[in-house]
């Protein structure tokens, strides 16, 4: 049949997209590959049928065939009749059928007819069914089939039993043994001590470990030329000895991990095009892109080996070979897990990073702990160095994308990680670099006006000198930063605004807050009504834990005290609400939260000391007085600290400080609303309580703050107190360890010591007392004293 296939046009090429082309050319090839490995099956299969086959003596059938075919002939010949007495139509009929085919190769023995062989269906149950049966009285033995032989009867099928023992070889070494004709060794193996299996395991991994030693400080040593070791090394990943192939796989992902880590280079590789590689270059530049194009690609093939092995992990799934088990292919995984997590850190400029982050992002949301904080760790890690942002911007997307295809099913830790972002670091340095004066270089008339020709012409050559310095100075663009930090941020603020809209009582809810309230003061202005909205919805539905709603208020106060200024709207009802809840607060789990109030107390207080009352600012300063008795020592230096701040910034606040000082109302210390309490009617006397308490961080706040909070003389706070901000210090003076903080000089006397001290000092208060009460009568021992008491009660 003639071929109708048109080749395509020069036009219809020109349209041909050049991904459609690469898809025919991947397919062609694809196609070469498969019928390539589907031969090698067969030469493979019929290699082993030969092999088989010489294993064992074959049965003489030839032989057998020859004897009966000649004795045969001898009966025939025997038997035959002369020409002379057959008739000439017989005669005839002989000599027509003689120059027929059919006539000379059939077996005339045989009854069976002229065209057997042509029939379409033959009996083959009824062949079946002849065969003899026999009772299976021993279990039957696993048969190999060889290749048939064929006879003038017909195909002849040969089988031969399976040896015991399978000797695994490669195909190289079955072509050998073919060629040369070698038998199969069918000797039993010897059997081995536990302690001889020991020593030859061991003596097997200490093998191993040289060798990828040797590997890879060759690699090491010379990049260069021994580039084609990385392909040597990386084949051991693919270990098969079972006793050291979980150990020696192990070891050698991460020997690579660190080989790849010193010698990739500090720019991205990009392939060559059609016209570079026609294009003579020098021997060193050839050899650098051989040396790029082979590191590449084992990078590349040695990444696919450590996502197949976690998805082997993932799925659960034995390799047909099954060299190593199911559990250790968890351990397998978890290795395979942390040299991603080093590359992603490491290498973030290299090629595949992008492959990387897709591997690692999915496996922060992981059912194993383990492997969740492994991959966050690392996530925080790369936004923390990440200077321009375009690593950072690419583990957003993913995030994002992983949040919204899971419905917002994810681990809270996974949205954490956004509070990593160095964003606000870049943002604030941005601000000051613009407010810093710029170099300002001469006009062209203002050179022709004071200058000569000789001195603008060394001008001209400083300046240009100069714009090359600043130009070298800049290693990245800063426009180029802003952008990427700005797309980042947006994708952040779409990922918080839709777990608000559409999953509020999601887990998600506290880390979206707390990421709300760090970067609240880079929301666009056009936001700000909606978000105090929703924000004070939160709080009111009263779904919230405490924490989350101490959260919304943070991110409020963000809001309205950076940009939201110019905005009209008031929080007073954020105000009221933690004026409320201060009391919810103790020594118990929520003692922790106090870092948020304080957070919290800094802006509402500090930063918009012109927007609060003194009505409002009394009513803290007692409510906060009354909390620190029944926190923690780190909660209650945090709270007197901020107590400082507010006496200093409102100038009024003495009126606390004063017994004599009388207004209108009463206190009324249960009431919520802080404008309404009538708090300066009253007095701060918990200071006298907490001057006499345990901690003495806290006795010398409790003393400062009785004083006035002076900043200056005998009563005024050390410099390493009243420099401090009090979240610091209530992070300072934390006791989670369950220790005092600042620990107590410990004083260890001797037992005896001890005890005689103590009942000498015992004897003495007691002397003193009965001086006072029985005159002159003076009692030498405790027991004579008790003695005397219980005489005196009787009588």
């Amino acid at each position: 049949r003639k071929n109708t296939k048109r080749v395509p046009s020069f036009r219809k090429l020109l349209r041909t997209s050049k991904i459609k082309l690469d898809n025919k050319l991947k397919n062609k090839q694809y196609k070469q590959q498969s019928a390539a490995k589907k031969y090698r099956k067969e030469q493979k299969k019929l290699r082993e049928a030969v092999r088989d086959a010489i294993s064992r003596k074959p049965f003489p059938l030839e032989e057998c065939k020859k004897k009966q075919v000649a004795e045969k002939h001898e009966e025939e010949e025997e038997d035959a009749l002369p020409l002379d007495m057959m008739d000439e139509d017989d005669l005839k009929l002989m000599e027509d059928l003689s120059q027929k085919a059919s006539f000379l190769t059939r077996d005339l023995s045989s009854n069976e007819p002229v065209h057997i062989k042509k029939r379409k269906h033959e009996s083959v149950m009824d062949k079946y069914e002849k065969v003899p049966r026999r009772m299976q009285t021993e279990p039957e033995k696993e048969l190999i089939h060889l290749l048939p032989i064929k006879d003038k009867g017909g195909i002849i099928p040969r089988t031969m039993e399976k040896p015991v023992l399978n000797v695994a070889q490669d195909e190289e070494e079955d072509t050998e043994e073919m060629e040369e004709g070698e038998d199969f060794n069918e000797e039993a193996l010897p059997v081995l001590t536990p302690e001889e299996m020991a020593a030859q395991r061991r003596q097997k991994l200490q093998e191993r470990k040289m060798h990828i030693a040797a590997l890879a400080s060759a690699i090491l040593s010379e990049p260069d030329n021994n580039i084609k070791k990385l392909k040597e090394l990386r084949a051991m990943l693919m270990e098969q000895d079972p006793n050291v192939a979980v150990i020696v796989r192990k070891l050698v992902m991460v020997s690579l991990m660190e080989i790849f880590k010193d010698i990739v280079p500090s720019y991205k590789i990009r392939p060559l095009t059609e016209a570079e590689k026609a294009t003579k270059v020098k021997k060193e530049t050839q050899k650098l892109r051989e040396f790029e194009e082979g590191l590449v690609s084992q990078y590349k093939f040695y990444l696919e080996n450590l996502e197949q092995t976690i998805k082997d992990w993932k799925q659960r799934k034995l390799k047909k070979s099954n060299v190593i088990s199911l559990k250790a292919y968890k351990g397998l995984a978890e290795i395979a897990v942390k040299c991603l997590c080093e590359l992603l850190v490491a290498l973030p400029h290299f090629n595949f990073h992008n492959n990387i982050i897709v591997l690692i992002v999915p496996l922060m949301n992981d059912a194993s702990k383990m492997i969740s904080e492994l991959c966050c760790e690392a996530v925080k890690k790369l936004f923390k160095q990440d200077k321009l942002g375009c690593a950072s911007l690419g583990v957003v997307k993913v995030i994002s994308g992983l949040v919204r295809g899971r419905n917002y099913d994810v681990r809270p830790e996974v949205l954490k990680v956004f509070l990593h972002l160095r964003i606000k670091e870049v943002e604030l340095q941005k601000d000051s670099e613009d407010i810093a004066p710029k170099k300002k270089f001469m006009t062209y008339k203002e050179k022709r006006k004071n200058l000569s020709r000789m001195q603008r012409k060394w001008r001209k050559a400083e300046e240009k000198l100069e714009r090359e310095l600043l130009e070298a100075e800049a290693s990245e663009s800063k426009e180029k930063k802003l952008k990427l930090h700005t797309e980042t941020l947006n994708i952040v603020f779409v990922t918080y605004f839709r777990i608000l809209k559409k999953a509020q009582k999601s887990p998600l809810l506290p880390a979206v807050l707390e990421g709300l309230a760090k970067f609240a003061h880079l929301i666009n202005v056009e936001f700000f009504d909606d978000l105090v909205i929703v924000l004070h919805s939160l709080i009111a539905s009263g779904d919230l834990s405490y924490r989350e709603s101490l959260h919304c208020i943070l991110s409020a106060f963000h809001i309205l005290s950076g940009q939201g200024d110019v905005l009209n709207i008031d929080p007073m009802k954020f105000y009221t609400h933690l004026y409320k809840t201060l009391f919810s607060l103790h020594a118990g789990r929520t003692n922790d939260d106090i870092e948020i109030v304080l957070q919290c107390l800094d802006v509402m207080f500090a930063k918009r000391r012109k927007q609060v009352s003194q009505q409002r600012a009394l009513a803290f300063l007692k409510r906060l007085s009354t909390l620190a008795l029944h926190v923690l020592p780190n909660s209650s230096v945090g709270i007197l600290a901020t107590n400082r701040v507010l006496m200093q910034v409102f100038p009024k606040m003495d009126l606390l400080l004063d017994n004599e000082s009388q207004g209108s109302g009463v206190y009324l210390p249960e009431l919520d609303e802080p404008e309404h309490c009538n708090a300066q009617n009253t007095a701060l006397w918990e200071l006298h309580l907490l001057q006499r308490h345990y901690h003495p961080t806290v006795r010398t706040f409790a003393a400062h703050l009785i004083a006035g909070a002076p900043t200056e003389g005998s009563a005024a706070l050390p410099l390493d107190l009243s420099q401090r901000p009090a979240t610091e210090l209530f992070e300072e003076y934390s006791m989670r360890g369950m220790t005092f903080n600042p620990p107590v000089a410990s004083v260890t006397p001797r037992r005896k010591d001890t005890f005689s001290q103590m009942n000498a000092f015992i004897d003495e208060e007691l002397n003193k007392l009965l001086q006072q009460r029985i005159g002159d009568t003076v009692v030498h021992k405790p027991l004579d004293f008790a003695k005397h008491l219980v005489e005196s009660s009787l009588s």
